[in-house]
């Protein structure tokens, strides 16, 4: 079993910056690919970030390219989201995800992440 446990979201102006931390607890005897996704009212969880099992490799969205990074440490067991520049269209509630399978890209479909966190909800102000 994986516990997830998102923090750091909250309001915001347009144009500022959260960092998004998600915890990982339970089984700790490997890494694993993880991701972040969003979901905004009225809309389908999209992808956001990921970063390979291995850590070498990230990817991004088109919508987020150039101003989020992903990035982990693996001491602390935690996943982070540096976000920077934001719109009022990155509003959503926020979700790390944790995907068991060791392949060397990670999904950018949510429903091949294995567990999921609570989410943290976003608001960016215009």
């Amino acid at each position: 079993q994986v516990q997830l446990v998102e923090s750091g979201g909250g309001l915001v102006q347009a144009g500022g910056s959260l960092r998004l931390s998600c915890a990982k607890s339970g089984r700790t005897d490997r890494f694993y690919a993880m991701g972040w996704f969003r979901q905004a009212p009225g809309k389908e969880r999209e992808f956001v970030a990921a970063m390979s099992w291995s850590g070498v490799s990230t990817y991004y969205s088109d919508s987020v390219k150039g101003r989020f990074t992903i990035s982990r440490d693996n001491l602390k067991n935690t996943l982070y989201l540096q976000m920077n520049s934001l719109k009022p269209e990155d509003t959503a509630v926020y979700y790390c995800a944790a995907d068991l399978s060791i392949v060397p890209t990670p999904a950018r479909v949510p429903s091949l992440y294995d567990y999921w966190g609570q989410g943290t909800q976003v608001t960016v102000s215009s």
